[in-house]
């Protein structure tokens, strides 16, 4: 395996340039400029559709009577652009502005598509929310937040029955519904193809003409990990920069056809921003996955890979972690998915390398060659584009180097080095929130992310950056010792994959860090017990308890200090929940909110008070 070779892929930039400033401070930039980008997304969307008026931008699989998908439903360029206008002259029609944008509460599907389309097209801003802020939260205080922020003027929802009570719940009598399905009960309820039977006229043309560059076309909020979460400011500029950026670090994304299959949401940068944009910038095909990596809704991405050959594949380690699963055994999501594919992509959270290695495996085995698998670092104040690697030896944490046209600060601060950011797709700031807009810039204009970064190899800085943790997320034990968790959280997640889903470290102003584990569904495989068991029970087996002893015991052999030393351990049955703010919409663990809601779990796990604590027995 070490020796096969990689399927080709041009990596755009390799090389950069550091230069010094005050004590502790260096400046990275890539040796290479941004190339002109259009003043608008609009204008790609434009040339698209006279160019390739024919050719699919969206597909979605149709619903059937019995609620199963069919066949692909497929909206030309041509057809979306005609339908945004149609959807535009119906927003301009209600007067709607910055003050008064479009909020979605749904998921990804083809309307939804068509009405940012609208929005931008007109220069109306709208904002993509997480669904699960209407769905699965009880109290709505998120979605209360994010509509007080915003002040929507016009509010919509694919299926009326699923978001009924959120809307009641949240939206006041003042402000329009408009829903592709049904009716919300004691609400007058727009129809989605009422918007889009309106007829376009020349305002349309005169709206479109009136944006530029510092227009905003959209709100993305951010995951609300410590606070309530905050509408990151998104201009024309900011994304067009960002899609050229890309283009130049990733030159995959212009060298012939551009096929997407993809889950990802669209509230979050990465499905929203990255890739949506991806395909409008490009002239590309977005098939949207109504799939997630799940265990009630994987099947439905695999059945999608079966049949559709992307050429770039993104997606989270979970994600990844179930295709490779089932790529040693299904052969024709092998043949299929790798007919066509160029680079596979993760963001998120760390990818255990056992996963990294069944990939490999299934590539070499069905084409005799290897994927690569890039990665990098970004934000929703980014854009979210900002590090991606600079060759195909890309291990666990590698990042690499700074898209052309954006200038990082590297600060070094308490023992790290943060990484800051300062280019044409960095963020205005957050709406409304002047105050938490200042506190994120630093005196020269950079945004301060909060991510601590290290070199790849001192000796070369041409190899870049690797993740080196959130630097909020680490801590002191009492003795006064840093505890850096990202990295450690990574090496319990390679010791114990495949059966370690996510972790969360414990011990700010103790004596010993600790460790709690939320295991993947593969942990049942350990024990001796019938299917339908409990997780609880699954977790007290036997057979679980001693595969995690062993894992802590080669993790205890094999740490340097207490810094780096689990001396407990335990195993969650709960997971973490979207509603609470522990988990991200992109499956990524949010340490301090799960560490402030299982406050009482975590002083158990340090006064030996839990039924079952697993201690290195080495």
């Amino acid at each position: 395996m070490s020796t096969a070779h990689y399927r080709p892929l041009t990596f755009g930039v390799t090389r950069a340039t550091l230069r010094d400033g005050n004590t502790g401070v260096h400046y990275l930039v890539a040796d290479q400029e941004l190339a002109p980008f259009p003043a608008r997304l609009t204008d790609r969307l434009v040339h698209w559709a006279e160019q390739r008026p024919d050719q699919t931008l969206f597909a979605r699989r149709v619903k059937n009577a019995d609620g199963s998908s069919g066949d692909w439903r497929h909206i030309s360029f041509a057809q979306a652009l005609d339908a945004a206008r149609r959807i535009g002259q119906a927003l301009l029609d209600r007067g709607l502005s910055a003050e008064r944008p479009v909020l979605i509460l749904s998921e990804n599907d083809l309307e939804h598509a068509l009405l940012a389309l609208g929005c931008m097209v007109v220069g109306i801003p709208w904002c993509p929310t997480s669904p699960p802020y209407s769905l699965i939260s009880q109290d709505f205080d998120k979605l209360k937040h994010v509509v007080k922020t915003l002040t929507p003027g016009l509010v919509f929802a694919s299926d009326a029955s699923r978001y009924a009570r959120a809307m009641l719940a949240t939206i006041g009598e003042d402000v329009e519904l408009v829903c592709t399905e049904g009716t919300v009960p004691g609400r007058a309820t727009t129809s989605f193809a009422a918007l889009l039977a309106t007829e376009a006229t020349p305002a349309v043309d005169a709206a479109m003409a009136a944006t530029g560059p510092d227009t905003v076309v959209k709100f993305l909020f951010t995951s609300g990990s410590t606070k309530m979460p905050k509408a990151v400011i998104n201009t024309q500029r900011m994304w067009c920069a960002n899609q050229q950026q890309m283009t130049q670090s990733m030159p995959v994304l212009t060298e012939g056809e551009l096929v997407l299959v993809d889950w990802l949401p669209w509230n979050h940068t990465f499905g929203g921003n990255h890739n949506f944009g991806m395909v409008i910038y490009n002239g590309g095909t977005l098939y949207i996955d109504d799939g997630k990596p799940t265990p009630a809704l994987m099947a439905e991405t695999l059945r999608n890979l079966r049949e559709i050959a992307p050429t770039v594949y993104f997606n989270v380690p979970t994600g990844f972690e179930a295709i490779a699963n089932a790529m040693k055994t299904d052969d024709l999501l092998r043949k299929t998915l790798l007919s066509k594919v160029r680079m596979f992509f993760y963001a998120g959270a760390a990818l255990a390398q056992p996963i990294w290695d069944s990939l490999f495996e299934s590539q070499e085995r069905e084409v005799g060659e290897r994927i690569v698998m890039g990665t990098g670092l970004g934000m929703t104040e980014s854009g979210p584009f900002g590090i991606f690697v600079t060759s195909p030896n890309v291990r666990a944490g590698d990042l690499g180097l700074p898209t052309p046209g954006l200038e990082l600060k590297l600060v070094d601060t308490e023992g790290k080095t943060e990484v800051r950011y300062r280019g044409p797709n960095i963020t205005p700031g957050y709406w409304r929130m002047p105050d938490e807009t200042a506190e994120s810039f630093d005196e020269e204009g950079f945004f301060k992310t909060g991510d601590a970064v290290k070199w790849i190899d001192e000796t070369d800085i041409h190899q870049g950056l690797k993740f080196d943790g959130r630097i909020a997320e680490d801590f002191k034990l009492a003795t006064g010792t840093f505890v850096s968790v990202g990295p450690l959280r990574g090496k319990i997640i390679a010791a114990g994959a495949p059966y370690i889903q996510d972790v969360v470290l414990t011990g700010l102003n103790m004596k010993e860090v600790g460790a709690m584990v939320f295991p993947t569904p593969a942990v049942r495989q350990l024990a001796s017990l019938p299917a339908d068991a409990s997780l609880h029970d699954v977790l007290d087996d036997p057979g679980v308890l001693a595969h995690f002893q062993t894992v802590v015991d080669d993790l205890a052999r094999a740490s340097t200090g207490s810094a780096n030393r689990i001396a407990r351990l335990c195993l969650l049955a709960d997971p973490p929940t979207i509603d609470r703010g522990e988990i991200t919409d992109k499956g990524s663990i949010n340490q301090r909110s799960v560490l402030s809601h299982r406050a009482d779990t975590v002083a158990k796990l340090h006064a030996d008070e839990l039924r079952y604590i697993i201690k290195p027995g080495v």
